[in-house]
């Protein structure tokens, strides 16, 4: 057998067993919806136009890349095989080529121009907020935990992780809070994300959205869920202790079932109204 001929089914060999570890892996590994899944390899399943969006441009950029590292794998190769000292003992001393330096500019910068129009689109999509059909705004607070106010509805409540002694069997860990925040299904849902003390991020993979909650600072954001189930994200910012501890759950209901929530929920988290200080001072004298 020559080194060449060994070198090829080494090469093969190796790529058959990376091929078999991959599909061992990607076996168990199918997403989940709303939650990790163990072995995960892909997105969360998208229940929003936005993240549909975002996996196809994802699908689109990896073939891209897969394309080109094939490519440039099969040139290096030829250039072992053929090129090397035993095979090719009087080198050429070319140095310049003005067609392939051309193309080896040009097409990159093409390739490139593929990749930013959708990629463009999809930034407008995500940024430009239609016109809503619901309000909800997430406060990260300084004791790690998220505040869901609904302005228009006149209401506000906090939302705190579980913990593991309190679990329900079908609640997951480190995921699960004791309010979730409420959203009917269909409806496009314009998110205003804050926060008091500390830097926060709201996320939910499954919904695509993952904006900055600052301090003093009203950001915005916004998803239509497709589907109905609960779904779970984190706090995406390296804010502190109890980072791992900020868990975030929507739960996304039919029309019906969130209007009754909603009449239930003005009276589980009805406040009372600060009294005006000026008029107390007035009363007082």
């Amino acid at each position: 057998m020559t080194q060449k001929s060994f070198g090829l089914r080494a090469i093969a060999a190796g790529a058959a067993m990376a091929l078999s570890c991959f599909l061992n892996l990607a076996g168990p590994a199918h997403a989940g919806t709303g939650q990790p899944s163990p072995w995960q390899m892909d997105f969360q399943t998208s229940v929003t136009p936005i993240m549909t969006a975002i996996h196809d441009f994802h699908i689109f950029v990896t073939i891209i890349s897969a394309a080109i590292t094939v490519f440039v794998l099969a040139l290096l190769l030829i250039i072992i095989i053929r090129f090397n000292e035993r095979a090719n003992p009087n080198p050429s001393r070319t140095t310049h080529n003005t067609a392939l330096e051309v193309a080896w500019t040009v097409i990159p910068a093409l390739i490139l121009v593929v990749i930013a129009i959708p990629s463009f689109r999809l930034l407008f999509d995500q940024l430009e907020i239609p016109k809503s059909d619901l309000t909800v705004k997430a406060i990260g607070t300084a004791q790690w935990t998220w505040t869901y106010e609904y302005p228009d509805q006149g209401f506000q409540f906090d939302s705190t992780m579980i913990a593991d002694k309190d679990l329900k069997p079908d609640q997951p860990r480190l995921l699960a809070v004791d309010n979730e925040m409420v959203v009917p299904v269909n409806k496009i849902v314009r998110m205003q994300v804050t926060a008091e003390g500390i830097i926060h991020a709201f996320a939910v993979p499954s919904f695509g959205i993952k904006t900055d909650a600052i301090p003093g600072r009203l950001n915005e954001t916004w998803f239509k869920a497709t589907r109905e189930g609960i779904y779970y994200g984190q706090c995406s910012e390296l804010c502190g202790r109890n980072h791992a501890f900020m868990p975030i759950a929507v739960r996304v209901v039919n029309e019906q079932q969130f209007n009754a929530w909603l009449a239930d929920a003005k009276k589980k988290y009805a406040t009372t109204p600060v009294e005006n200080p000026v008029v107390m001072a007035e009363a007082r004298r």
